[in-house]
């Protein structure tokens, strides 16, 4: 006998009154309420994807607060094993979409690693990962570090302080290994960002000869490890650092087993982070499911922020469930609630640690789908040059601002949410001003790829290839 969840029987009883309302109303569906502006939705129970990611929030609190529901869509929420077996699931068809690193929607549609047209209408989150080092090679770290009068280390920590460890270990004939998560992962990017702004080459991709393994030239040789494991890989030696989500960096500040070095805050302020994936395709057949599901994601991230986050901690109660992220509450707490532990008793305010609506952080735009693309070029993801022209055709063909603006006035004109929420959509062009907060000083212009790409001394640009 199937189980009746009480989502289930709230969907159930929905379902009930408006098909009762239906045919009190006979043909007159225009006096329903807005909700039947964009029509009712072509497919109604979905299976969403996700990974035991902080960042996923947006997905259960959509479920847990009924905003999927008061869409019409009966949602069922599966976690996934690794980043590989999402997006095949969201290609087959397993799963209807999924909570997504921002880089597998457009590797996919260039055709770097699985080939699929997948496309982004709801940019999940901004900032959210760390690096963290294990607790020797900190130790090696830690004399050189400039310091607070209080003792503790000045933050940001760059690279360029852990620089001479790795030196000291490739002279010894110990390669110098770190975890990220996904080759087209935001981590991969920010970990390579950080080390190569601190003069440590994390080696080039060269997929035109069959090698993918982002090793050549390396000095420091990163490798992905699915973000749960990332602490326990760490903790068996196997690698001396890593960039994650949370909750595993904080885990590793809990365990004892690694110290938190610096946040991608701290990397790229308020950078775009996952987003949520779904095929063309399915876009195309269920245009109105698709976007009454932005409808309800887009609540929920207005919620995970509202009042300057005080909403938090009841997330963090939810996302500590085993069905979600399934860690231990005081650790999530330590990033979701606006605080981060860079070692045990330093603690420092990161408000912006995780943010999943203000800065209009959940607009897809197409400047965030350059810049990854910029990196894939930069690492030789991507082989050869291409013209400005060609990024921005990409990043089109991707990032879907228009369904999300018809989300968004749908929210608007309900009532749900008001304008000011959200961008000037009359005069919003997809590309943020030009962005200076990185580490490294750099500053990037989202219209001018190539242009971007000449200021970094290690990486290719131009007409470079590996």
């Amino acid at each position: 006998m199937t189980q009746t969840t009480p989502s289930r029987r709230r969907f159930l009883q929905r379902t009930a009154m408006s098909l009762a309302g239906a045919a009190l109303a006979g043909s007159a569906l225009t006096a329903l309420p807005a909700q039947a502006e964009i029509g009712y939705a072509e497919k109604e129970a979905l299976t969403f994807g996700f990974i035991k990611l902080t960042d996923m929030a947006p997905l259960a609190i959509a479920y847990e607060k009924g905003y999927f529901e008061d869409e019409g869509l009966y949602v069922t929420l599966e976690a996934q094993a690794n980043w590989k077996v999402l997006l095949d699931g969201v290609i087959t068809g397993q799963l209807d979409g999924a909570h997504m690193l921002a880089g597998q929607p457009l590797a996919a549609t260039i055709g770097y690693g699985t080939e699929a047209e997948i496309i982004t209408p709801f940019s999940m989150d901004l900032n959210g990962n760390g690096i963290t080092l294990s607790n020797d090679v900190w130790e090696e770290m830690l004399p050189d570090l400039p310091k607070r009068d209080d003792g503790k280390p000045v933050h940001p920590i760059k690279a360029d302080y852990l620089k001479p460890v790795v030196d000291r270990r490739n002279a010894e004939g110990q390669p110098f290994k770190m975890g990220m998560v996904f080759p087209v992962s935001t981590h991969n990017y920010e970990l390579r960002y950080w080390l190569a702004a601190g003069g440590i080459h994390p080696g080039y991709y060269d997929p035109s000869n069959g090698d993918t393994s982002g090793l050549i030239d390396a000095d420091a040789q990163l490798s992905v490890t699915p973000p749960p494991q990332m602490p326990a890989t760490l903790e068996a030696g196997t690698i001396s650092g890593y960039c994650v989500g949370e909750p595993w960096n904080q885990q590793a500040v809990f365990k004892g087993i690694g110290v938190p070095v610096i946040t991608d805050y701290e990397i790229w302020k308020n950078n775009p982070e996952k987003v949520f994936g779904i095929t063309r395709e399915f876009a195309e057949t269920y245009p109105n499911t698709t976007v009454r599901l932005v409808k309800a994601l887009i609540r929920a991230a207005k919620w995970l922020d509202a009042d300057d986050n005080a909403n938090r901690p009841e997330a963090v109660e939810i996302l500590a469930r085993p069905n979600y992220v399934g860690a231990d509450e005081k650790v999530i707490a330590n990033s979701m609630t606006g605080t981060f532990e860079y070692e045990k008793g330093d603690e420092r305010p990161v408000p912006d640690f995780n943010v999943f609506f203000r800065y209009n952080a959940t607009y897809p735009y197409y400047s965030d789908a350059i810049w990854y693309l910029t990196q894939m070029r930069r690492w030789g993801q991507i082989a050869e040059r291409k013209s400005d022209d060609w990024y921005m055709e990409t990043a089109k063909q991707v990032y879907r601002p228009d369904i999300y603006t018809q989300a968004a006035r749908e929210l608007i004109a309900d009532g749900t949410m008001s304008a000011d929420d959200f961008p000037d959509f009359d005069s919003e062009t997809g590309f943020k001003p030009p962005q200076s907060e990185f580490i490294d000083g750099v500053t990037y212009d989202g219209r001018k790829p190539n242009e971007y790409l000449k200021q970094f001394p290690i990486g290719l640009k131009g007409e470079d290839q590996v």
